[in-house]
């Protein structure tokens, strides 16, 4: 049987088709759960890459049959060293190379990249309780990486939020924060705030827990967040943010994001939620996350979830976000594999 990879282009509508053929089969099985968007989502999402990285997609046929889907986002602005990797197989056509063959494939564009690692994650069922198989990880164990980091989705469904319980985390938040005001928005942010939130978006990688990947912090300037703003927007991205400002200073000093996808009115992810060194202490991560929950819910009433990740290690968070209402789902794992 013979197995081919090919690349391909977001010109390509035949290509197109194939791929989100196998992606949506995959999804179904693997993460029932999650939404994979429509067609025109996933066009959108090939034909605008993220800001600062070059994406490189390309389909495996087994005997001309569309089998498998990889996707990977070479970064050009840091983390130069590296590579993502989303690598799909049809379930009816697992266990029969193509995963191998997509790995294979992506190992060679990677060195002709002069990368030396490469970045994928898989899902799991959550530790000492029942859940959905794991071949992904079988998979990245088998093909030699290391796993680097685990972490926990948890989700939040809207229809049972205990609306006291929140006004009374709220008002607690809002005592701890005297001397701070929040600002909400949906979209791109105001431009006297602009480098305030380069400034968070670029501790990211600095303050929250990375495990054992070897990964570098992102240089992010104005340009990079207006760039990152103008993709969300050709993909048809709905963002909703709350900030906290220091009145003393005027500085954003704490900035939370809930995004949704043009065609899954019922479900959003909690991205972002980060607070400066500086003024940490003061509830600003539960204030900006509480505000902005409500901010997201009156302006998106169809949502029935919402979905955010954490580093198993990353206590505090994860203690913020229970104190919301999310529940844990199931456990994934940050691979690397050195090449």
């Amino acid at each position: 049987m013979a197995i081919t990879v090919t690349p391909y282009d977001s010109t390509d509508e035949a290509a197109l088709d194939d791929a989100y053929r196998v992606v949506a089969a995959a999804q179904a099985v693997d993460l029932p759960d999650l939404p994979v968007g429509d067609r025109d989502e996933f066009e959108l999402l090939v034909a605008h890459p993220p800001y600062g990285s070059v994406i490189h997609q390309a389909l495996a046929r087994r005997d001309g049959v569309a089998a498998g889907h990889l996707r990977m986002r070479l970064p050009q602005l840091d983390n130069t060293a590296m590579a993502t990797v989303e690598l799909t197989v049809d379930p009816a056509q697992r266990r029969r190379g193509v995963g191998r063959a997509l790995l294979a494939y992506a190992r060679k564009v990677a060195v002709e990249q002069g990368r030396k690692r490469l970045f994928g994650e898989t899902p799991g069922p959550l530790p000492g309780g029942p859940g959905r198989p794991a071949p992904g990880a079988a998979f990245a164990a088998d093909a030699g990486a290391q796993a680097a980091l685990a972490e926990v989705r948890r989700r939040l469904e809207p229809s049972r939020l205990d609306q006291a319980s929140l006004t009374a985390l709220l008002d607690a938040a809002r005592e701890r924060a005297a001397g701070y005001r929040t600002v909400a928005w949906q979209g791109a942010v105001a431009e006297e705030y602009v480098a305030d939130i380069a400034r968070l978006e670029g501790r990211l990688l600095i303050d929250a827990p990375m495990g054992d990947l070897v990964i570098e912090a992102e240089q992010v300037d104005a340009v990079r967040i207006r760039e990152s703003e103008r993709v969300q927007r050709l993909r048809g991205r709905r963002r909703y943010h709350v900030g906290a400002v220091h009145e003393a200073t005027g500085r954003m000093v704490a900035w939370t994001v809930i995004d949704r996808g043009p065609s899954t009115p019922w479900h959003a992810w909690q991205e972002i939620t980060i607070v400066d060194p500086a003024h940490r202490g003061h509830r600003l991560g539960l204030l900006v996350k509480v505000e902005n929950l409500r901010h997201a819910l009156a302006h998106e009433p169809e949502l029935r979830a919402i979905d955010t990740w954490n580093a198993a290690a990353n206590e505090h968070m994860i203690s913020i976000n229970e104190q919301l209402g999310f529940c844990p789902v199931d456990a994934w794992t940050d691979w690397q594999l050195a090449i």
